[in-house]
């Protein structure tokens, strides 16, 4: 993981280390010289450095290994600080100085404008106030706009009313040098009518990937009054923006001026932000910045749905092109800012900040400090111009804005002053106040009523005898009577699904969700000796996303069907800012009946005895508990939801841990109704077994288990090793493998045991013996398991007969044997050997290393890590083909599965590649299919191309030739060598061969011989692996 430094202090550089530090690519986030905001940051911290002391910068980054740079503010990069660093290869986010003269010379911007006709307004560029003067007076345009050419921190613009207001602003400009060194120079420009925008896109130096357009508030006070100032707040995207608008900025703008830019030998990468003003004539350009507007920059990275590291090391690489940028879909983001009394001139800072806190805990709601400090009592205070902004996300900007003004009146400094109006263009141009409807709230009642219209006939294929009403009504009806229940007792229970949501919504799979409510609330009343006949659901949400509810509900009537119950009614709310748009929650309530007089009663605790039997029935898996723990777990491993499950080869790991909870009513039922004996039965639902069996015995006995006497689904014990999980903490936990407990008497045990088999078969349960009733000492626990370590922990595994070269950690996937070939130092082997020694859950085992020449140091590397090696000596052999037998045969009888070559200098006989072709890979040290062969780093070197890099790919009979399974690429400096070059690229090798082995080892990639392609199992991904 790497290291990320973002020099800057303000909301944007907040919101930039904000987004980064929600990449797990990123290990650790630096601000220098950051602000309170940043500090509080998870893996954030503020770094004090002299960020115009390059030297410094750049010593620092070295010594803590920082893998990027990201610089927020323009005086950095107008300074060369880009430059700087990347001569001392620390990749660096932004222009270089040659390049940022978009921004710190609107003299230049104008004449690079000029040259590539790009559209802006007219202009005439002056040093002397006499001549700017007579221009304005006599201009056949209303030369109105008056800017200083340089850097003058976003306040450099006079947008005058009148002639004589022009004119002052020349005098302040150029003769009171208001803005120093900045205003030598002066643009004066025409002035334009239109409404003013930000486009802002991303760039490598050649391609561009455009962001969401957003609308910035120079004014300081509502409806555009007063003083120009940095930015008072913001909002994206502009609704008001037609497609054609966006695509002409984007090719005739944007694209242009990289374009331009590296014609002109000034290669532009980094963020590049054009202020655009849509006229009746088509957009003009007013200006160009070379980063992110501020506080542009606070609405638009909210909505990226995406890593945005990868997508900033992609710019500096050149690999742009390789990666497709994700945005929020009908989401709207909208920041106000709290500026200090008497900005932007003259204004106090010290002033105590307070009401924080509670908004960041909200999750469609975030604070960007930016002139905040901790004072020396730790407590924040305002220490600059504008102090913080409250960024808002919601549905609509109606409903932002609102929620936006809602945290910034909880926020309360002395003197604060903020705009009531962002994005009061968008909402309603003509009052500038937003005519609020329910649906503009964010509650659609025609939605909602659309949808259970949409869902009548599937609730009707649910109902059963007794059903008297549609959907629809104030209340679902139900006759027991017609059911068959003359003196029903009534038997209820209400549950929800926990936090398996989380999982189901992260994986955007939700049909098996309901089928987990229905289970949760049916299997709890079948404990009683209950028949289920009807149930209702609650379900909740930010946003109704109708296809979203649909497949709960369809797995609700699912589940109805299968335990014999009606869906008879329910209710859909939706609820925005209580739920993220994405989110929904679920309740359920079952309700069933026994017949008094007729079936007994559940439990009869006072029946059970000493040497009564306990008979456990098989869960499905995790069911619906225990999710927060797994969760964490899944965390901590490293894996992600959409990564093979590591104990099992045929679903992802969120394919897996998301298999519905086993519905026991049909089965079940006749049995605890008809078969005597049976005294009480426990649904091992949250607390796990140990907490659940010991609501339906007496106190003065317990339940001794054999752990050894049921099947632990390979889930539990792959959770219990990756968690580092005690036994103990395990039972209390999670079902465990069993779902469901009879607790029947000695006699009758086998009746039972033997009627509860044939009727789980056809639903592939299991019912089992797994203990039985004994009398508890005052101090024993109620439920003891025993054999529980054996069961859970690996060991388990060999003692079934498994062998341990197919384990993967414990956890029983098998692992691939993998032989690497070596001919020198083996540092790629080395990488391999020592990824699947730290990667939990590895797929690859290294089983041999072969070398063609004794006594090399990879050769060593083997030995030294236990692995088994051998030497053969192609000297001794006549030919090559003889040679490639004695390897294959050794390769052979080591049961080998794939091969990687790992630097072995051998060229492989047709034969011997054919038969291990889908088997066999190797790593190149360049991008294939460019400068194939050998010497490689000369050839890069030779061609004076920016990116290089290494591929894995499958060997064929034509050298470097084969299917690429995975790249990974690295700058290329003017200033390197082959040495230097081969170096950097070895780190990349070291990178990307270990997982490319395991992603061929776990079966997400395999050949296709015929069309000489790689076929992915799920997406191929666009960056490595």
């Amino acid at each position: 993981m790497s290291k990320v430094l973002v020099i800057g202090s303000g909301g944007r550089e907040h919101c930039l280390a904000w987004k980064l530090s929600q990449s797990d690519k990123v290990a650790q986030v630096f601000a220098s010289p950051g602000n309170a905001g940043t500090s509080k940051l998870d893996k954030c911290k503020n770094q004090p450095l002299s960020i115009h002391n390059h030297t410094e910068v750049t010593e620092w980054c070295l010594k803590e290994n920082i893998s990027l740079v990201v610089v927020g503010p323009e005086c950095p990069l107008a300074n060369g600080i880009t430059d700087h660093l990347s001569e001392n290869g620390i990749a660096c986010f932004g222009p270089t100085a040659r390049a940022a003269i978009i921004e710190a010379s609107k003299a230049f911007a104008k004449l690079f404008m000029e040259k590539y006709s790009i559209p802006t307004a007219k202009y005439k560029e002056f040093t002397d106030s006499k001549s700017a003067c007579d221009h304005i007076n006599s201009a056949p345009y209303p030369a109105l706009v008056v800017k200083a050419s340089g850097l003058a921190g976003g306040k450099g613009v006079i947008v005058a009313r009148t002639k004589a207001e022009a004119c002052k602003a020349v005098n302040t400009i150029l003769n009171e040098n208001k803005f120093g060194e900045a205003g030598k120079t002066i643009i004066i420009e025409e002035l334009l009518w239109g409404e003013e925008f930000s486009f802002l896109c991303f760039t490598d130096g050649t391609n561009i990937e455009i962001m969401p357009p957003a609308q910035d508030h120079k004014r300081l006070l509502d409806g555009d009054q007063g003083p120009n100032t940095g930015g008072m707040g913001s909002y994206c995207p502009c609704p008001q923006i037609s497609k054609s608008t966006v695509e002409f900025v984007k090719h005739k703008i944007l694209q242009a001026v990289v374009d331009g830019m590296r014609n002109d030998g000034r290669k532009y990468v980094g963020v590049l932000y054009a202020g655009i003003i849509i006229t009746k004539n088509g957009p003009r350009v007013l200006e160009f910045n070379c980063r992110f507007g501020d506080p542009e920059c606070q609405v638009i990275l909210p909505l990226l749905d995406c890593d945005l590291f990868p997508i900033l090391m992609a710019c500096i690489s050149g690999s742009l092109n390789q990666h497709c940028l994700k945005w929020k879909q009908n989401t709207s983001a909208l920041t106000i800012v709290m500026a200090s009394s008497g900005y932007p001139d003259h204004y106090e800072t010290g002033k105590p900040i307070s009401g924080m806190r509670s908004l960041n805990e909200r999750a469609n709601l975030q604070v960007f400090e930016a002139g905040t400090k901790f004072d020396e009592s730790d407590v924040i205070v305002t220490s600059g111009g504008r102090v913080l902004a409250v960024t808002a996300i919601a549905d609509s900007l109606s409903i932002c804005l609102g929620l936006a003004l809602a945290g910034v009146n909880q926020i309360s400094f002395q003197g604060a002053c903020h705009r009531n109006d962002i994005g009061y263009h968008a909402i309603d141009s003509f009052n500038r106040k937003p005519s609020l409807t329910y649906a503009l709230s964010g509650v659609d009642i025609g939605k909602g009523d659309a949808f259970v219209s949409s869902i009548k006939s599937m609730v009707k294929n649910s109902a059963r005898t007794g059903c008297l009403a549609d959907l629809g009504g104030f209340g679902g009806l139900f006759n027991p009577k017609a059911a068959g229940y003359r003196d029903p007792v009534l038997v209820s229970g209400c549950d929800g699904v926990g936090t398996k949501l989380l999982i189901a919504q992260a994986c955007g799979s939700h049909k098996t969700i309901g089928i987990d409510l229905v289970a949760m609330c049916v299997n709890d009343i079948l404990t009683h000796n209950a028949e289920p006949l009807f149930f209702l659901d609650y379900f909740a949400c930010g946003k109704l996303q109708q296809h979203v509810a649909k497949d709960v509900v369809e797995g609700i009537t699912k589940a109805c069907r299968e335990s014999g119950c009606a869906l008879i009614g329910g209710e859909t709310a939706e609820m925005p800012g209580m739920y993220d748009t994405q989110h929904y929650d679920v309740a359920g309530f079952a309700v069933g009946a026994y017949e008094r007089g007729r079936d007994s009663a559940l439990p009869r605790v006072d029946e059970i005895e000493p040497g009564d039997c306990i008979i456990g029935i098989s869960s499905t898996g995790l069911h619906s508990n225990g999710f927060s723990l797994v969760r964490k777990v899944v965390e901590i491993s490293g894996l992600k939801l959409t990564d093979p499950a590591p104990f099992e080869t045929s679903m992802t790991l969120g394919e897996s841990i998301l298999t519905p909870t086993a519905i026991y009513c049909k089965p079940l039922l006749p049995i605890l109704r008809h078969c005597p004996g049976i005294k009480s039965a426990a649904h091992i639902t949250g607390g796990g077994i140990i907490g659940n069996l010991p609501r339906v015995l007496p106190c003065h006995v317990t339940a001794q288990l054999n752990a050894e006497s049921w099947n632990i689904p390979k889930v539990f014990k792959w959770i219990c090793s990756a968690g580092n999980i005690t036994t103990d903490e395990m039972l209390a936990t999670f079902n465990c493998g069993i779902g469901f407990c009879i607790v029947v008497s000695h006699n009758c045990a086998e009746t039972v045991l033997s009627k509860c088999q044939k009727n789980l078969v056809h639903l592939g349960l299991s019912a089992m013996k797994i203990g039985e009733i004994a009398q508890r000492d005052t101090e024993s626990c109620r439920v003891h398991v025993r054999n529980i370590e054996n069961a859970l922990r690996p060991q388990e595994c060999l003692r079934n007969g498994c062998k341990e070269e197919q384990l993967q950690n414990g956890f029983g996937l098998q692992q691939r044997k993998v032989a690497v070939l070596v001919s020198g130092t083996g540092t790629n082997l080395q990488a391999l050997m020592d990824y699947a020694s730290s990667v939990p859950n590895c797929t690859y085992k290294i089983s041999l290393v072969l070398s063609n020449k004794k006594g090399v140091l990879g050769v060593q590397r083997a030995k030294l890590a236990g692995i088994p090696t051998q030497i053969i000596n192609h000297k001794e052999f006549s030919s090559r083909e003889k040679f490639d037998e004695a390897m294959d045969n050794l390769l052979t009888a080591a049961d080998i599965e794939f091969i990687c070559l790992a630097g072995f200098m051998r060229l492989l006989s047709g034969w011997f590649v054919q038969k291990w072709r889908g088997q066999i890979i190797n790593v190149h040290p360049s991008i294939l299919p460019a400068f194939k062969g050998i010497n490689a780093h000369q050839q890069v070197l030779d061609a004076g191309v920016c990116v290089s890099g290494c591929t894995v790919h499958f060997v064929s009979e034509k050298m470097d030739e084969g299917a690429i399974l995975a790249q990974e690429t690295v700058p290329v400096y003017p200033e390197d060598t082959v040495e230097k070059l081969q170096e950097r690229v070895k780190i990349a090798e070291h990178k990307i061969f270990p997982r490319a082995v395991e992603v061929l080892t776990s079966g997400q990639a395999q050949l296709d011989k015929t069309k000489n392609k790689v076929l992915w199992r799920k997406h191929k991904p666009v960056n490595g692996l």
